[in-house]
């Protein structure tokens, strides 16, 4: 073939939107790549602060006791993977905690020593969960009032709601059954003797929002979250795509509350903290506040290195009391790199579509780091 017909079928095909870029330096390049994204660097952290721990405690190298700690950190992992869906699409959930408490609470005075009731109070958990998320939703987007505002406020309302129904106090937790779903364990695995249940349920939530991502809904999620003008002037229905990222916000936190059921007791406390906890993680992961940029598995990889960094400081000796300081300082260094990042990547990859496209016999270009499916 000619080069003059090279050109023309480059061309064409650039024009289609059907060209894809060469990857010229193989796998370990495709690996750099990743690494030096917000989204990647991620897992590198947390590989250095799981050695570091290591180090400093010999013990916590035991496969047991690793495999443990995977299992306590599930419940805010899968908090993060909910707070990922609302961040990603330009918008916040604060009632994450709020929600977390709420579901315990219905769980110590509903379910209770009955185990008859346990099917039946998950349903009407999993129920409350996606209605609370219904509700930041629409407010969030029919009625024009901003995400921080209305999740706050949803906060507060639960926040009241839980004080009332429990007195402020602990009460009795649920049934040893329904409370086996967050303590128990498959026994008797080689090597790591157990792999606990919310390790299991959270294997399967990830691999589920890496699956949901690929589909359509995750594409026009992240669509919305970067451009709600243009993705409404494509056809997507944008309060109806953020609206379905609450409910499964607050689906996410009402696993979670089941979770520590299991081994928090029921206390109108339990999953203090958790939303900033998530934030925190998610945009440790990379992805950026206002939407469309960032890796669902990246904001689970954050949960885990947020979990390894205070067990780290704990091993140390450093007071619990830095930790608030500590997460402080993460969310602006984490957000300042991330936005900086995709914001450099994405610059580079303009720059590269426009090269290609005033110069069609011009090789086609790497990814850049600006690049992003939402899916990994």
């Amino acid at each position: 073939m000619s080069t003059s017909a090279t050109a023309r079928d480059t061309t064409r095909d650039t024009a289609r939107g059907t060209a894809l870029p060469r990857h010229t330096h193989g796998v370990a390049g495709r690996m750099a790549a990743s690494v030096s994204t917000p989204g990647g660097a991620v897992f590198v952290l947390v590989l250095a602060l799981l050695v570091a721990t290591i180090v400093a405690n010999p013990t916590f190298g035991d496969p047991g006791v690793l495999i443990r700690f995977l299992g306590r950190t599930a419940p805010i992992a899968i908090a993060a993977i909910g707070q990922y869906y609302v961040i990603v699409s330009g918008e916040f959930d604060l009632s994450m905690a709020a929600v977390i408490a709420a579901q315990v609470v219905v769980a110590g005075n509903y379910i209770g020593d009955d185990t008859g009731r346990n099917v039946v109070g998950l349903v009407l958990m999993l129920g409350l969960g996606a209605l609370v998320g219904l509700l930041n939703g629409l407010a969030t987007t029919l009625l024009q009032v901003p995400s921080f505002i209305v999740t706050l406020a949803m906060m507060l309302a639960l926040t009241g709601l839980v004080r009332y129904l429990s007195g402020g106090a602990a009460d009795a937790p649920p049934n040893d059954a329904f409370r086996e779903i967050g303590r128990g364990a498959i026994e008797g695995v080689p090597v790591v003797d157990v792999i606990p249940y919310p390790l299991l349920i959270l294997a399967a939530l990830s691999a589920l929002a890496v699956w949901l991502m690929r589909r359509p809904f995750g594409r026009t999620l992240l669509a919305v979250g970067d451009n709600p003008a243009a993705a409404h002037l494509s056809g997507a229905r944008v309060w109806w795509v953020k609206t379905r990222a609450f409910v499964l916000s607050s689906l996410a936190a009402t696993v979670a509350g089941i979770l520590l059921v299991g081994y928090a007791g029921v206390h109108p406390t339990v999953g203090q903290g958790y939303e900033f906890s998530a934030i925190t993680a998610v945009v440790l992961g990379g992805v950026v506040l206002g939407g469309g940029r960032g890796w669902v598995l990246s904001a689970v990889a954050g949960a885990f290195a947020i979990e390894l960094l205070f067990t780290l400081l704990t091993v140390l000796d450093v007071d619990a009391t830095w930790r608030d300081t500590v997460r402080g300082l993460i969310i602006i260094a984490a957000v300042a790199f991330a936005a900086r990042a995709w914001t450099v990547g994405r610059r580079t990859s303009g720059r590269a579509r426009r090269t290609t496209l005033s110069d069609p016999s011009a090789p086609p270009t790497e990814p850049t780091s600006g690049t992003n499916t939402g899916g990994n």
